[in-house]
């Protein structure tokens, strides 16, 4: 992967590359459709960027995610 985009992500996060990385190799197998594999991986990641996520947030993340409207805002975050 482009480490541009690690970069990236790590300027704005706070969040290394190889944490990102280990995340990824942890949820290769886990069903994203599951709404309760995606809430575990929004407080994942909301821990290690040290953020919160409320309800809503993580209700918008959901629906985000079910709707394929993640795609396009990773593509936009590696264009920028």
């Amino acid at each position: 992967m482009n480490n541009n985009l690690f970069n990236k992500v790590e300027k704005k996060t706070n969040v290394k590359k190889n944490d990102i990385i280990n995340l990824a190799k942890s949820i290769q197998n886990k069903n994203m459709n599951d709404e309760n594999n995606l809430r575990d991986l929004i407080h994942t990641i909301a821990e290690m960027a040290g953020k919160d996520v409320d309800k809503e947030k993580e209700d918008k993340i959901i629906n985000a995610v079910k709707n394929n409207q993640i795609n396009d805002e990773i593509k936009k975050m590696n264009n920028m």
